[in-house]
């Protein structure tokens, strides 16, 4: 995974992510274009398939809801880097196929504009920008199956019909 960063500071919770107004819907792509509205007004406009959102702490703090990440996801961001996450938003992005790498140092050092590279099966995350590596944890091989397959509802789905499932 490659993409430019967006960069955000310390506990930027659920409502942040994508305002309560435009909850009235759970299609994805109504919510990409309110996606960080009152935060940052040009990233629903800006953002492009393939981008990295790094924030500070406590990242997805707030509600339970699974508008938050889904909305994230449907903008094309294909990675989420932050010191820490609340704990409900990280199962959440999990379950609908967002990737999301705690690395305290790195959310630190990234600045918006970088570019990153993330590779999943190793847990290297590489700024291409200043040259600067980090190894984080990679996913654990369920966890890795559940974003492959787009989410668990997705990754059920495939079981259940009987399709073979890739193994990362």
């Amino acid at each position: 995974m490659t993409g430019r960063v967006w960069k955000y500071g310390n506990n930027v919770d659920t409502d942040g992510i994508i305002p309560a107004r435009y909850l009235n819907t759970s299609e994805p792509a109504a919510l990409a274009r309110h996606c960080l509205a009152d935060l940052d007004p040009s990233f629903a406009a800006g953002v492009r398939p393939g981008d990295v959102i790094v924030a500070g702490a406590n990242f997805g703090c707030g509600s339970s809801r699974e508008h938050a990440p889904l909305a994230i996801k449907a903008c094309g961001v294909c990675l989420v880097v932050a010191s820490s996450f609340a704990r409900i938003f990280f199962r959440n992005a999990i379950n609908i196929g967002l990737p999301l790498l705690e690395a305290p140092e790195a959310a630190a050092e990234i600045q918006s504009g970088d570019s990153l590279e993330f590779d999943d099966q190793s847990g290297v995350l590489t700024n291409r920008t200043t040259g600067r590596t980090w190894t984080g944890r990679p996913f654990p091989v369920f966890l890795r199956e559940i974003i492959e397959a787009g989410g668990l509802v997705e990754l059920t789905r495939r079981r259940l019909a009987g399709e073979e499932v890739r193994r990362p």
